[in-house]
């Protein structure tokens, strides 16, 4: 229990921070209103502005107001349309799901089983050719991938719309798009793990009593080896959601990635600010969750955790 209570107050922590840098990264980006009203707007008029959002009050005064809208889920209002930035955003959560979401199962369906056959033929040609494809789908950018797949099959070939929504084929340049990056990052850490997992003595002991091959990957080293994949997933969701925010330009979709770089161009602060705080704490809670998900999916983790956490208390009472 120490443990669990220990993980959960470092995220609180951690979000804390998190709140900290929103503010103050943002507010170290200069004066909004001689930003947003121009340099040839009058004294009186940025006065004005000032005075409407706030700004004329001292710093610390306006974190303080900060917080304490957050408390009441107010993230303020967006400076060009006056309207909640926290609706804003949730308006286009979905749309940006919409297209993370089956990245991760697309990554998950295809990375697996690649990375598996990667370390089960470790030195053969089809672990070669799995290392090559992690290299190219880690180190080439996604939106010029992006680019390259509208170009064919939108202005050469004429297969799919080239951008926004139209139907269910709207779907698969873009999450084809996202999921390169997937694929190869579960390839490679599936085969990592594999090849760990299949080096420990517990395999050579079974390979020693007589159990096949089959059953010694299915029964011993694939349930080990798969653990560890609950802490990528937290992890890639984070990355999807980024590399959202290019593939959603690229394909004009118009999730939280796109209205992202809206609000960057148009230096509407409060929506960079909501959609920082929200990624972010939507990030530390998918990385609380996979840490607290380990006990319940292995015994033997949360047997060492709890020795842990008792032999800690044994040595603050001494």
């Amino acid at each position: 229990m120490n443990w669990y209570l220990f993980r959960l107050g470092r995220a609180c922590i951690t979000i804390l921070l998190l709140l900290t840098f929103a503010f103050f990264a943002l507010a170290a980006s200069g004066d909004p209103a001689q930003i947003l009203l121009g340099p040839d707007t009058s004294q009186a008029a940025i006065d004005v502005f000032r005075e409407k959002w706030g700004l004329n009050l001292p710093l610390w005064q306006q974190f303080l107001i900060y917080l304490d809208g957050l408390l009441h889920m107010n993230f303020g209002l967006s400076y060009r349309s006056g309207e909640s930035a926290l609706a804003l955003v949730l308006d286009r959560i979905p749309v940006t799901l919409s297209l993370v979401l089956p990245t991760i199962l697309l990554s998950i369906a295809l990375g697996v089983p690649l990375g598996i056959l990667s370390a089960m033929h470790r030195g053969h040609l089809i672990d070669r050719l799995a290392i090559t494809l992690s290299v190219v789908g880690l180190s080439v950018p996604s939106f010029l991938l992006g680019v390259l797949a509208m170009y064919l099959f939108s202005v050469k070939l004429g297969w799919l719309a080239p951008s926004g929504y139209v139907d269910w084929t709207s779907y698969i340049m873009p999450v084809a798009t996202l999921s390169t990056v997937g694929i190869a990052t579960y390839a490679r850490f599936t085969r990592s793990a594999m090849v760990e997992v299949l080096s420990r003595p517990m395999i050579e002991t079974a390979r020693a009593s007589g159990l096949s091959e089959g059953i010694i990957h299915r029964a011993h080293a694939l349930p080990n080896a798969l653990t560890p994949l609950i802490t990528i997933t937290a992890l890639e969701f984070g990355h999807f959601v980024t590399y959202a925010a290019v593939v959603e330009n690229v394909f004009g979709w118009q999730g939280t990635g796109a209205l992202l770089i809206e609000s960057v161009s148009a230096r509407d602060f409060a929506v960079v600010q909501a959609i920082m705080i929200i990624t972010g704490v939507t990030m530390i809670l998918a990385n609380l969750l996979a840490d607290l998900s380990y006990g319940f999916i292995d015994p033997r983790i949360a047997d060492l955790r709890h020795r842990s956490s008792r032999r800690l208390r044994t040595a603050c009472e001494s």
